[in-house]
């Protein structure tokens, strides 16, 4: 299939474990090829520069997420699951769980749960401080997310062991039926029944996040179905992204020991601080696009109905946008990131994340004079995200 002229063509495999150890140095060399990229082996295109990465991700008309916003088409072959009433739909089915969720997840609605994620993040941190060695990952960034989030859904405490494979399941499927693919899904059955059986009304507690979306069924909003499935985003993409944050951010102090020096002085960077993390070690590294009618980029034409592969951490440190890109500097300026996407498709919950990273950081500022690596940390390898799976630490109190 040819649809355009002078096309940049790449031999670069963005799914092999090369590429997701390391993706920086190739991320370059896909921003340099030119604003639009063939990927040969995958017969798809490949965007990796900020401004045109945020220009598909705003232009829902042309690049639409309809057709799955993974390798997949939708519309040539069945997804695994039931596709997501909000990642993977357009206007106007979009509009409307958007706007329930939007109201579900609004500034006065999150800062009722401020207190309570404030309280277990003092408790937390206060014991891993107390031992002084912990695995950030295991210890703190899975930990944390799978207490403060299924509480404030109003998901019971059984069970809950299933969420993070399933957020592997999910992300992993947005890629290629590769190696990680299959482990992700080699427990997928008992995995998936656990999810369903959590997103009906009368599992979920009162007055969590989860009853408040079915309270739209009750206002004519959504069905009854539609409520269960917007629950089931919560779950995807609630956790995950959320634990390889944390990790992310415990992995950059730890290595960059000046700039927590730096956030210990002046606690007012916090919140800076973690977008920053967010566009040097980007916890969601792409996500897919289809297009929907021939376009021109950056004089390359795309035909109707081709995958767009959005190098979102690429974007990230794109030197076009990014004075000094690959260092890590809290004091930065870090708004217009691309980790959280933008446009209509913006990270939903991002409000949550921001929520529970400023707990967190602050806690540990607080008694944290610095963080000590004690081992090299071990990757976790996948798809769409990009985190670690051990993060061993030795803190150094205050």
């Amino acid at each position: 299939m040819d649809t355009t002229i002078d096309r940049p063509v790449s031999a670069i495999d963005p799914f092999s474990r090369e590429f997701l150890r390391d993706p920086y140095p190739h991320h370059a060399r896909l921003r340099e090829a030119g604003p639009v990229v063939w990927l040969e082996q995958y017969g798809i295109w490949a965007m990796a520069r900020h401004q045109e990465v945020r220009d598909a991700l705003t232009d829902w008309q042309t690049y639409c997420s309809s057709a799955g916003v993974g390798l997949s088409d939708f519309r040539k072959e069945p997804p695994w699951r039931p596709p997501s009433i909000i990642l993977e739909a357009d206007p106007p089915l979009h509009t409307r769980t958007r706007a329930v969720l939007t109201r579900i997840m609004s500034p006065a609605a999150i800062n009722i749960l401020r207190a309570t994620f404030e309280r277990e993040a003092e408790s937390l941190v206060t014991r891993l401080v107390d031992q002084r060695e912990f695995d950030g990952i295991a210890d703190l960034a899975e930990a944390y997310p799978l207490k403060v989030f299924p509480d404030a859904v109003g998901i019971s405490e059984e069970g809950r062991e299933n969420l993070l494979p399933y957020g592997s399941m999910v992300f992993n499927s947005f890629g290629p039926r590769n190696e990680l693919f299959n482990a992700a899904m080699a427990n997928a059955g008992p995995v998936r029944d656990w999810i369903m059986s959590r997103c009906s009304r009368a599992a979920l507690a009162p007055n969590g996040l989860g009853i408040q979306i079915f309270e739209a069924v009750d206002s004519g909003e959504l069905s009854e179905a539609e409520a269960g499935m917007l629950v089931r985003s919560f779950l995807s993409a609630g956790i995950d992204t959320t634990v390889y944050g944390l990790g992310n951010a415990l992995y950059c102090f730890a290595s960059y020991p000046e700039q927590w020096m730096l956030l210990r002085e002046s606690p007012n960077l916090i919140r800076g601080a973690f977008e920053e993390v967010l566009r040097f070690e980007a916890p969601v590294q792409t996500f897919f696009r289809t297009t929907t009618r021939q376009v021109d980029v950056g004089g390359v034409r795309l035909g109707q109905g081709e995958k767009v592969l959005l190098f979102l951490a690429a974007a990230n440190r794109d030197p076009r946008r990014w004075d000094k890109p690959d260092a890590f500097d809290v004091k930065r300026r870090a708004t217009g990131h691309m980790t959280f996407g933008t446009g209509i498709h913006g990270c939903v919950g991002q409000a949550l994340a921001r929520l529970e990273s400023e707990a967190i950081l602050s806690a540990f500022a607080k008694r944290v004079a610095s963080f000590e690596l004690m081992g090299q940390p071990e990757p976790r390898l996948n798809n769409t995200l990009r985190g670690l799976d051990t993060l061993p630490l030795r803190i150094v109190p205050v």
